[in-house]
């Protein structure tokens, strides 16, 4: 048996004619014997496992980065010359940020599998003739599975039968309203058209079928887009990409300029053993050893700080990822939308009634004019949701605070409705006329004898023949009206039902669908899988922000249209709509500019949305995609960053995304935008206040090696200086508060490098007031005192001169002193730290000995603060400067000031 084709064909030829080629049989199934034989040939039925990290992987990738290559060396040379104290920090620095990074890369892993923990799934089977309750994974190709409301799908089925079977396959398509199976061929049509076809990983809402397995595990269409997730490579997030290029370009720099230096030394005939030690004391100092901790650390806050705010960070880096977001490509059900139907608007009695409350809890209120009424009071109203209640075969019921649906989410949003209105539940039902595609109605009888029947308004106001008026009564019934409003409630994206009542005498117990009785026209219910509270106010400020945001689904482009008008997509100008098809016939070289102009796309396939986001990159945009199905993988995984839904999110999803928002709200979002630039704003006044003490530490270091001079600073005193002043005062930084107008800023340009010009000219200005006070204090303090209290001072001054610096860089635009320490209260504390340590560092007699220094009076203090207070003053008023350019560069501008992305950049 050669079953390789079938699954691409099935939905295009008669079932029989696959079951045959199956070698099954519709009716009683494979014998167990026979499924026994092909679960051997073929496996189980399962996706391949996802490849993970193990603790000691992910441990020692901890220590992948130039930097840390550098300090393990410069930590072996130490070793190896015998200073073991200085061996020893070099490595208490290295497994510090090692231990970090591991132990909140695990915490994410741990959370996340508690969040996708699976429960095994049990499917129903025909084998030998009977119906047999078996786990999922030892169905095979072939068997015959039967479906009821409530099961998953457990592989790919051709229908051999289907009675008013509906499967809501939003996880795989995108489509928001659940789909009417039929098992007629429906002949060459996109995934989402395949009428004929249940597909693994979606759910049956309503009715029964039967089908026969074309395709399990890997082969399925979840299975194909697992490979195409397998086969889509990740991407370096902004961050690491900017770290990583930093990290390398200092570290050429160091060890050519160590290099450099030990050759110098060895020319003017410095003994080897001193240069080697002069080369390591100008490696480790001239690294900034705290920039991995720091960065790990600021990033793990970010993470901490945003469980509180419903999101979990799988990838350290993606916190900041979403703080140099330029798009975010959202999915549309269960993102934007809640993926809960809710009734919007009654009309009954020629009045349309605005109905409140979101999803399936049945509270809201019911206006006219934006007066609220008393359902009771509107007898035509109260007789549209009678019917709509009685007609109906789902349940709502209250778990844990939260509503829940048993059956048609379309049936549920009836319920609801009519539980607004506090309508009594009807009278006992005693028969049934079920939904079907092609009757497109249901009617219900009941022991008082009335006929309710629920439907298309095109089947539904044929079979009228007067209509319910606004005080009960009777009056004729205007067809075209009915199907005008009808028409313009559909033009804004909402599903139209229609609503009629007979009167049969009490005790009947058959309905005829062949003589249906005389029927009483009652109303129409609109209804819409509604947007999320806050997604307009996120989507607006995401906007403000300079984020575009993009609607890409599976979903028909008129209700992704009238979505993306109530969330405000376009910002106030008509949204631009683009289907799959249009898409398709897209050349590749047009299709970067076509995405950027486009607010929607609908009607689209998971290839198409990978293509999406890659043609956004093209771009040179850093993308978001959010999603929640497994047809969102794929470009989960290409985006910049994924986020996935944790509630609704499949497995497939979690596992591709970058962080997963645990209460699958879009406007989590934007807090994760607002917190990722918080955090690269601190990262970035972290590393212009670190840099000026490594680099004029390696400036004082090669000016005592080119001026055969004594060094001015001992390697275990570079390590003191890293290990105190700057831990001390740098992991303040981490915890730094958000400037105000974060998110009234544009995004930052992925293409500028970590540090912009301004910073570097602040650091090289830093350093050489470091350098001068330093080199100048060294030689001052040994002409009248020991060379242990020269070298006494450099340290203190370092110190010092950072303390000072400190207050500069809080702000890197103005001047922020006092309020720097009221708004961030742990600068203060690493301001006494400090200064505690240093003094215990000067005259204590254990650390005397231990790092060379020596107790100094009172007039080297006043010099060492001379030098810090004069640091301060230099750089607020190269700030001050800068003010000055930028305020004439905004007037030259123009109104709003800020350059715009080129419209076409170079692609990535």
């Amino acid at each position: 048996m050669n079953t390789t084709s079938i699954p691409k064909t099935a939905h295009t030829r008669p079932a029989a004619e696959v079951v045959r080629e199956l070698d099954g049989d519709p009716e009683k199934g494979l014998t167990w014997a026979e499924a026994a034989a092909r679960r051997e040939r073929t496996g189980p039925n399962e996706l391949p496992a996802t490849r993970r990290r193990g603790p000691l992987a992910r441990f020692a990738l901890q220590f992948h980065s130039p930097l840390i290559y550098v300090l393990l060396a410069a930590a072996l040379v130490t070793a190896l010359l015998g200073d073991h104290v200085d061996a020893i920090v070099i490595m208490a620095v290295v497994l510090l940020n090692a231990f970090v990074g591991f132990v909140q890369e695990s915490r994410a892993e741990q959370a996340l599998a508690a969040l996708v923990a699976m429960t095994r799934t049990v499917a129903t089977v025909i084998r030998d003739g009977r119906r047999h309750r078996v786990p999922s994974t030892e169905i095979v190709t072939g068997d015959l599975v039967a479906l009821e409301a409530g099961d998953k799908v457990p592989a790919d089925l051709r229908l051999v039968e289907a009675a008013d079977l509906r499967l809501d396959e939003s996880a795989l398509t995108g489509e928001s309203t659940p789909v009417s199976k039929d098992p007629a061929p429906v002949g060459e049509v996109e995934l989402a058209d395949r009428r004929d076809m249940a597909y693994s990983g979606t759910f049956v809402t309503g009715g029964r079928g039967t089908g026969v397995v074309v395709a399990v595990g890997g082969a399925t269409e979840l299975g194909r887009i697992h490979r195409m997730v397998g086969r889509t490579p990740g991407v370096q997030t902004p961050l690491t990409r900017k770290i990583a290029r930093f990290s390398r370009l200092v570290t050429v720099a160091i060890l050519a300029l160590a290099a450099l230096t030990f050759l110098i030394g060895l020319a003017r005939g410095q003994p080897v053993d001193e240069m080697l030690i002069a080369a390591v004391a100008l490696a480790v100092g001239a690294i900034p050893e705290g920039l991995p901790a720091v960065v790990t650390i600021t990033l793990a806050l970010g993470v901490s700080r945003m469980v509180g705010r419903h999101v979990i960070i799988r990838r350290l880096p993606a916190v900041e990822t979403l703080g140099s977001t330029t798009v975010i490509c959202t999915d549309k059900t269960g993102t934007l939308t809640r993926n809960q139907m809710t009734v919007t608007a009654v009309a009954a009695g020629g009045r349309l009634y605005e109905v409140t409350g979101g999803g399936y809890a049945p509270h809201g209120r019911f206006l006219v004019d934006g007066r609220v009424v008393r359902p009771a009071d509107h007898p035509a109203l109260t007789a549209t949701l009678t019917a709509g209640l009685a007609c109906n075969d789902a349940q709502i019921t209250e778990k844990d605070g939260r509503w829940e649906l048993s059956g048609d989410p379309t049936e549920g949003a009836l319920v609801a409705s009519a539980r607004k209105a506090g309508v009594a539940d009807a009278a006992r039902r005693v028969a049934v006329i079920p939904f079907s595609s092609a009757r497109q109605y249901m009617a219900t009888l009941h022991a008082d004898g009335a006929v309710y029947v629920k439907g298309s308004v095109e089947r539904v106001l044929p079979m009228c023949a007067d209509r319910i008026d606004h005080a009960g009564g009777r009056e004729p019934l205007d067809r075209d009206a009915i199907a005008e409003l009808a028409d313009d409630l559909g033009r804004q994206g909402l599903r139209v039902m229609a609503f009629a009542r007979a009167e049969l005498e009490p005790g009947t117990a058959q309905l005829s669908e062949e003589e249906p009785p005389p029927l009483t026209y009652l109303g129409l219910q609109a209804m819409q899988d509604p947007p999320r509270e806050a997604a307009a106010g996120a989507v607006r400020n995401c906007l403000t922000a300079g984020i575009q945001v993009k609607m890409i689904t599976g979903d028909h482009a008129a209700t992704a249209r009238a979505v993306g008008e109530r969330v405000g997509l376009g910002g106030g100008r008509p949204i631009r709509v683009m289907t799959g098809a249009e898409l398709a016939a897209t050349p590749d070289a047009d299709l970067p500019e076509a995405a950027e102009r486009t607010d929607v796309f609908a009607r689209v396939s998971p290839e198409q949305k990978l293509r999406l986001v890659t043609a956004l990159q093209r771009r040179r945009h850093v993308v978001a995609m959010t999603g929640d199905g497994v047809n969102d993988a794929p470009a989960l995984k290409q985006a910049d960053i994924g986020v996935a839904m944790g509630r609704s999110g499949t497995e497939v999803a979690k596992e591709s995304a970058d962080m997963v928002l645990t209460d699958d709200d879009f406007a989590s979002i934007e807090a994760a935008v607002e917190e990722g630039r918080g955090v690269f704003d601190n990262l970035v006044k972290f590393i212009v206040w670190a840099l000026p003490a490594n680099v004029g530490l390696g400036l004082v270091l090669v000016a005592a090696i080119v001026t055969g001079g004594q060094l001015p600073i001992l390697p275990v005193q570079v390590l003191w200086l890293n290990m105190t002043a700057v831990l001390i005062l740098g992991l303040p930084f981490a915890v730094e508060p958000r400037d105000a107008d974060i998110m009234r800023r544009p995004p930052r340009d992925p293409s500028l490098p970590l540090l912009t010009r301004a910073h570097v000219a602040q650091i090289l200005l830093v350093s050489a007031v470091l350098v001068a006070g330093a080199f100048g204090l060294f030689h001052h303090e040994q002409g009248i005192g020991s060379t242990e209290e020269a070298r006494t001072v450099v340290v203190n001054v370092f110190a010092l001169t950072l303390l000072a610096y400190v207050f500069n860089c809080l702000s890197l635009h103005r001047p922020l002193l006092i309020g720097g320490i009221r708004r961030n209260r742990w600068i203060g504390v690493g301001a006494l730290g400090l200064i505690a340590v240093q003094l215990l560092y000067t005259y204590a007699p254990f650390m005397n000995e231990v790092f060379g220094s020596a107790p100094l009076g009172a007039g080297p203090w006043l010099r060492m603060v001379a030098v810090a207070v004069a640091a301060y003053a230099v750089v607020e008023a190269f700030k001050a400067v800068l003010r000055v350019r930028e305020s004439r560069r905004v007037k030259t501008a123009g109104p709003g000031g800020h350059r715009r992305r080129s419209p076409d950049p170079p692609a990535r």
